[in-house]
């Protein structure tokens, strides 16, 4: 099993600071413990407890990634395990990315090599690969790595669907394994992040995305224009002048909110709002998609 998160000796520590993501939780042994509640020290290592645990396997289209550009009209295989390191309260797969293994009677024990092998047999429905997605498949980078050497083994592509809030260290190892990235950008502006769990959020967010073009990879942005976070049009605007200054031929998808998780009670996006922001958006960068509409 491959190990990016570096610094572990194997002899018994009481507690250890995570290196995946910014949060740098404080892992205790024998427990499941940290914001994500998917990684822990086990004989002073720090390991994935979700690595290989599957609640969620679908062969989706390409596009539902969202991956507009990305061999468009192909399917790909999509992973999902449990754990988030955001606390997103709009969250739209808050079953999985709150949950921890207890939580989750469904969970599906799948090596990286079973995963690639049903990648494989599906080829003939136009897979391409394996997507990892659903939950934020960063916080076991160390599956990610050893899914996507197989993949690649086996002529097949890997990507994923992440939130983009990962130390940079890990980060660059998972870009030097990945095909294509789709990345939430939540909104802009760092006490909107704030309220999302991650100090800092937008600065090691945008450090991914130009990580990812810097990496020649491709990469795709998602907002979903949440009311109350990422709704303002002068917050919008600066979010569009910067993708536009690193990368104008980056795609930008639009998402619509509809209530979910801790906001049942809200509105969904106002459509008048969408549009106002699509409109914004094809003034500065060349392709931008509604989504949720």
């Amino acid at each position: 099993m491959s190990d990016p998160a570096t610094g572990t000796t194997g002899t018994a520590a009481s507690a250890r600071r995570c290196p995946v993501c910014p949060h740098a939780c404080r892992l205790r042994e024998g427990a499941a413990n940290g914001i994500c509640g998917a990684r822990g020290l086990r004989g002073g290592e720090i390991v994935s407890l979700n690595y290989g645990q599957a609640t969620a396997l679908a062969l989706d289209p390409i596009e539902k990634k969202p991956l507009a550009r990305f061999h468009p009209g192909t399917m790909i295989l999509s992973y999902g395990s449990y754990g988030c390191n955001l606390r997103c309260d709009f969250c739209q797969n808050a079953d999985i990315s709150t949950a921890t293994a207890a939580q989750h009677p469904a969970l599906r024990p799948t090596t990286p090599a079973e995963l690639v092998d049903k990648a494989c047999a599906l080829r003939g429905e136009g897979n391409i690969g394996v997507a990892l997605t659903y939950n934020e498949p960063l916080i076991a980078p160390e599956f990610l790595i050893d899914t996507a050497r197989l993949a690649h083994a086996s002529d097949l592509l890997c990507v994923a669907v992440t939130n983009g809030y990962v130390a940079e260290t890990i980060w660059q190892q998972c870009l030097e394994h990945l095909d294509a990235v789709n990345i939430d950008l939540k909104c802009f502006s760092e006490s909107g992040y704030s309220s999302l769990g991650a100090p800092d959020g937008l600065a090691v967010v945008k450090r991914s995305i130009q990580m990812t073009v810097s990496a020649g990879i491709h990469v795709e942005v998602t907002t979903l224009v949440v009311p109350g976070l990422s709704d303002d049009p002068e917050a919008f605007e600066s979010e569009l002048d910067w993708l536009a200054a690193t990368d104008p031929e980056m795609p930008l998808h639009l998402s619509r909110f509809f209530p979910c998780h801790k906001r049942t009670d809200s509105e969904p996006t106002e459509l008048s709002v969408l549009r106002d922001f699509e409109r914004r958006a094809c003034q500065k960068l060349r392709h931008v998609y509604l989504g949720n509409i």
